[in-house]
């Protein structure tokens, strides 16, 4: 099964790629890795929530943002890669959850990520889930990932 059959199976719309907001790029290819910059959870291009997750941000919608960075992620990724299709696996995925200074359940989180990915692509992968003081644009999560590409894909 395709990538894009699944995401339809599982009724998943990717968004479209961020806009950077600095002077960077969304991913980047090198040989059959794609490498994404940290992604946060845009929603029709806004940021969808703000603030420290355990001081006013629950750790079950910071898991649903984490989702929804994941699938950011994803979107770069794919266009990097010439389409998702073209994705073979993820490899390892970055979790920043800006915490709260007594938070410890930065893995909770990063399940919201790890989640969605396993269910699109079928297979486990390396993970880090790292509390952090502040993200950008005070974002509760951000997401990056190193994703395997297809050898013939150009």
């Amino acid at each position: 099964m395709t990538v894009t059959e699944r995401l339809n199976e599982l009724r998943i719309d990717l968004p479209p790629v961020a806009t950077p907001a600095g002077a960077y790029v969304p991913a980047v290819r090198v040989g059959d890795l794609v490498h994404t910059a940290g992604q946060l959870p845009f929603v029709d291009g806004a940021l969808a929530r703000t603030g420290k997750v355990g001081a006013g941000v629950t750790p079950d919608d910071a898991a649903t943002l984490a989702r929804v960075a994941a699938l950011n992620a994803l979107a770069a990724a794919g266009a990097a890669a010439g389409g998702v299709d073209n994705l073979v696996r993820v490899v390892k995925v970055v979790v920043f959850v800006a915490s709260a200074s007594d938070f410890t359940a930065q893995p909770q989180v990063a399940n919201g990520a790890s989640d969605v990915l396993g269910q699109v692509f079928g297979t486990p992968h390396a993970r880090s889930a790292v509390g952090v003081a502040v993200l950008p644009m005070d974002s509760p999560v951000e997401v990056e990932m190193v994703v395997e590409v297809a050898s013939a894909a150009s």
